[in-house]
């Protein structure tokens, strides 16, 4: 399985045409945007595989981060000496950002808003810049920065991440694994996954009994078996059962790669 490459999903290509999208505004629009949804979804992945090819500001929030101690990491992030003043971290980011633009992206940033101050100075930020802020955090950020009436009236764009339908399944299949699956086998694994790294975990699952079997294509009932981890007739083992097995009988047996 090659984990290594990069799927765009529909999630993803939303992604893109938005930073696009911020990234074209008038000087006149504000440029703050919110990126939300359920975790598992591949939002950080996204984020950060479009900030390392764009050299944009990436910073990840945590429970413990302050006013300061975002305005120390987006310091960092430029390549600066984080200063101990708050003041004076601020004015270093104005100074670098307007010299060199760069999109400012807040990943967990729903950490931020137990402080009205650690969110009202992203929007000081890109007041004063025009550079674009993009906050990222789960399913109900939405709601959680209707708080914040200065902040949410300034966002140009929310966009959120949508639970995978067979498509996305089928274009991260298609990218991860060399094995073929039916469209069957795909419709009933959507039903059954809706997250990134538990697909990714399955799909290696299925590669090492695909490989032990020697299964030449996964149909919905292998998938079935896997995922159930239900013993699979091979095709030799189920011309043995016929020799066993009364015809009659034979309705309630399957096996792998072929019909009952």
């Amino acid at each position: 399985m090659n984990n290594t490459k990069f799927v765009r999903t529909k999630n993803v290509k939303q992604f893109v045409a938005l930073m696009d999208e911020l990234q074209k505004l008038p000087p006149n629009i504000p440029k703050l945007a919110l990126v939300y949804g359920d975790h598992g979804l591949g939002k950080t992945k996204a984020i950060i595989w479009w900030a390392t090819r764009n050299d944009a500001i990436y910073v990840r929030a945590n429970n413990e981060m302050t006013q300061n101690g975002l305005l120390q990491a987006i310091v960092d992030e430029l390549g600066e000496r984080p200063l101990y003043l708050m003041q004076e971290n601020f004015k270093l980011i104005l100074k670098h950002l307007k010299r060199d633009p760069k999109i400012i992206i807040v990943d967990e940033a729903d950490y931020l808003f137990s402080s009205k101050n650690v969110i009202e100075i992203l929007r000081d930020i890109q007041d004063s810049t025009g550079c674009p802020v993009v906050l990222s955090g789960m399913g109900v950020m939405d709601k959680k920065i209707a708080r914040f009436k200065h902040f949410e009236d300034r966002i140009f764009k929310k966009l959120k991440f949508e639970q995978f339908n067979s498509s996305d399944i089928k274009e991260i299949i298609n990218e991860l694994t060399e094995l073929n699956f039916t469209e069957a086998a795909i419709e009933y694994l959507a039903t059954r996954t809706n997250q990134f790294r538990q697909l990714v975990k399955l799909i290696h699952r299925i590669e090492k009994t695909s490989e032990t079997n020697k299964f030449d294509k996964i149909d919905e009932y292998t998938l079935k078996g896997i995922i159930n981890e239900r013993r699979i007739l091979t095709r030799a083992e189920a011309n043995e059962v016929s020799e066993l097995v009364p015809v009659k009988n034979l309705t309630e047996c399957r096996f792998a790669g072929g019909k009952s």
